[in-house]
């Protein structure tokens, strides 16, 4: 036993400088492996799945263990000798893997922590503005904090490498026109990062808002760092820059509540009453569902040489019930007037006079009050006359 354990410490002491070392950062990549299972054993048995808390831990654990393995290789290789060949080589990526690890943890977190948030707040319900601010906000928060942590994560990894310093160095003491051009080119990124994080703060738009921008009407279907997706009502896709948002008008029809009035324009003749139009509209906003049971009123809102508008007002929960409502109430009222005052329907009247007879031989056909008496044009002589 004794020549054993005297064998085993002369191998050991003849051992290439790098055993030691590496059998150290063995160990110590071990124990915080052994280390990040128990704590994550932990952290399952103490938080839930539904909160933030928890949903962080469950996500982050791979991240977080590489952060801190990474961190324990780093410790072992400033502890080694600087006699050891390519130590400083090994120290130096050692150090920029730590950099990228600690960049992926907080990209985790932050998308985990952006996940989160959405999935506490559900917006596919009826009274959903809340929700739909919260989420809009933590989709622009989560993508602009997402670039910023990999800007920041690449600028301090490449600032460990001398050559690339030195490089930096001498272009921005040197280069000052190719430094504004590179401003001026960047100009539109960083405006549109700028928009939205304003878009994100003051929330002019949202996630499934209902806009009318560029004459067309959709609702907002994805919001990224650079631009919007816009969902058109015929399954077109409007892509806008972020910046338009913010620089030009547009219709937002859920900016305060979904609830919205929508019209229905009908042309009568003067002699249609108005009051059975007004029952019959009442009786079908009350049987259809997408009425709300706020406004449906029926009102005399234009005139004409020959007919008279009405104007039918009506309310509903959201534009895409309105529409389907005022679709309904228009088919109605068209069948309820043609079915009980068909002949007061907008058309138009002639009076028909027989060709060789004078206008002043007997009265005109099918003469009514209030109709228009129109002669024919008198024709041209034939060239055999």
């Amino acid at each position: 036993m004794n020549k054993l354990l005297e064998t085993t410490q002369s191998l050991l002491k003849e051992a290439p400088p790098w055993v030691w070392t590496g059998l150290i950062a063995a160990a110590s990549l071990l124990a915080v492996i052994l280390i990040m299972r128990v704590f994550r054993w932990i952290t399952r048995r103490t938080t839930s799945a539904d909160t933030i808390p928890g949903m962080i831990a469950r996500r982050t654990n791979s991240p977080l263990t590489t952060v801190v393995a990474l961190l324990a290789l780093n410790l072992v290789l400033q502890a080694a000798p600087d006699k050891l060949i390519y130590i400083a080589l090994a120290r130096h990526w050692a150090g920029v893997l730590w950099i990228g690890a600690v960049t992926w943890l907080l990209l985790r977190a932050v998308s985990v922590t952006g996940a989160a948030v959405v999935q506490l707040n559900p917006y596919d319900t009826a009274d959903n503005l809340r929700a739909r601010g919260v989420l809009t906000q933590a989709r622009v928060l989560t993508r602009t904090v997402h670039f910023l942590i990999l800007l920041i994560g690449v600028s301090i990894a490449l600032m460990t490498f001398p050559e690339v310093r030195q490089i930096g160095t001498s272009l921005l003491a040197s280069a000052g026109i190719a430094g504004l051009a590179v401003g001026l080119a960047a100009k539109p990124v960083l405006g549109n990062l700028l928009a939205g994080l304003q878009i994100a703060l003051t929330q002019p738009i949202r996630i499934d808002d209902v806009l009318v921008l560029e004459g067309e009407w959709g609702r907002v279907e994805e919001i990224t760092g650079t631009y919007v997706v816009v969902a058109i009502w015929d399954q077109r896709r409007l892509v806008v820059p972020l910046q338009y948002f913010i620089e030009k008008p547009f219709q937002n029809w859920t900016r305060k509540t979904s609830q919205i009035l929508g019209t229905v324009m009908l042309w009568v003749d003067y002699r249609l009453p108005v009051e059975p139009i007004r029952a019959e509209t009442t009786r079908l906003c009350e049987l259809d569902k997408d009425w709300d049971g706020r406004v449906g009123i029926v009102q005399v809102t234009d005139t004409s040489e020959g007919a008279m508008q009405l104007r039918v007002l009506l309310s509903s929960a959201d534009s895409g019930r309105n529409f389907d409502l005022r679709a309904r109430v228009r088919e109605g009222l068209i069948a309820f007037i043609a079915r009980e005052y068909p002949l007061y329907l907008p058309h138009l009247r002639a009076e028909l006079m027989q060709a060789d007879q004078p206008p002043e031989a007997g009265p005109p056909l099918a003469a009514r009050p209030g109709d228009q008496a129109v002669s024919p044009t008198p024709t041209a002589p034939s060239a055999a006359a």
